[in-house]
């Protein structure tokens, strides 16, 4: 295109209006300017684009022609440029979220509620996920980012890992158990007793295997679950001791329905984490909630 941009979009408006003074008014440019410019393109084109009449101007065939092209270009340029001011202005945009049980649970959905109500026309897409499909779904770009659970000790190679709060695991057991209230039990005691976890696969199991296999045994649970959620009604029904985290604990805690056991060994702390893939640009949209999360 050997013609400037801005004469095709000045022939566009000046078509549209049927007149050059209109068309200055709508640019916000001269009379004067819009008659140069529409010289040019005539020149550029080598030929008469438009005909003075007493009301205006008439496109000639060629002119007719023209516009036929470049008002489906203008078109589209401008509806780009509207929709890059709304995202700009957080109007519009989309923000793809991984979550597991754990995070969406317990940390995300105050997070999610807030930005809700302060950006309600931004989309926002949550998929469920355990850690490591968290983790292929980041590489693959189909989400932007995931808020997870860490052990401290991971590494995840180029992806960006922003710890976000500490995550307690604890074990549990029901009435029927009570017997157990003032014991001290070590690792390999719980093996003795039906036990409660999640199953394999997740990263909550791999770090539970871990700890077991530290201390020179195997981790062999009675129930196997696919969600954190379902492990203290069962432990409230007494079907087994649990290995879950603090905070999905909390309530049957609070209730009395179940108790914490004393363990000798110390079950090591892990990380909710926020991570992403920073090879991928990230839309403005999810930059803003990522802002909130940090400043949560």
């Amino acid at each position: 295109m050997s013609a400037n941009f801005d004469y095709y979009k000045i022939f566009y408006c000046v078509a549209k209006c049927g007149s050059i003074s209109s068309a200055a008014k709508q640019l916000y440019l001269s009379q004067p300017t819009v008659s140069y410019s529409i010289a040019n393109l005539e020149k550029e084109l080598g030929c008469t684009l438009f005909v003075r009449t007493k009301k205006g101007v008439i496109l000639t065939p060629e002119a007719q022609m023209l516009y036929k092209h470049v008002a489906k270009a203008c078109e589209h340029i401008f509806q780009a440029e509207e929709e890059i001011h709304e995202v700009k202005n957080l109007q519009k945009g989309i923000v793809r979220i991984g979550a597991s049980v754990v995070t969406l649970h317990h940390y995300l959905l105050p997070l999610l509620e807030e930005f809700r109500d302060e950006y309600p026309q931004i989309r926002l897409k949550i998929s469920n996920f355990t850690t490591p499909s968290a983790i292929r779904a980041i590489k693959s770009n189909l989400i932007d980012f995931a808020i997870v659970v860490l052990n401290a000790a991971s590494s995840l190679d180029t992806l960006v890992v922003i710890p976000l709060c500490d995550l307690q695991d604890i074990v549990i057991a029901g009435e029927k158990y009570a017997f157990l209230k003032q014991k001290e039990l070590s690792l390999s005691d719980l093996n003795n007793y039906p036990l409660i976890c999640m199953e394999q696969g997740t990263s909550t199991r791999k770090y539970l295997d871990d700890i077991f296999l530290n201390s020179g045994i195997s981790l062999v649970p009675d129930i196997e679950l696919a969600t954190t959620d379902l492990i203290l009604p069962m432990v409230e029904r007494n079907l087994g001791i649990g290995l879950i985290p603090e905070m999905f604990a909390k309530d049957g805690l609070d209730r009395g329905k179940v108790f914490r056991l004393q363990l000798k060994e110390n079950l090591s702390t892990r990380k909710i984490c926020l991570i992403y893939n920073p090879d991928d640009p990230l839309s403005l949209s999810t930059q803003k909630f990522i802002e909130k999360i940090k400043s949560f």
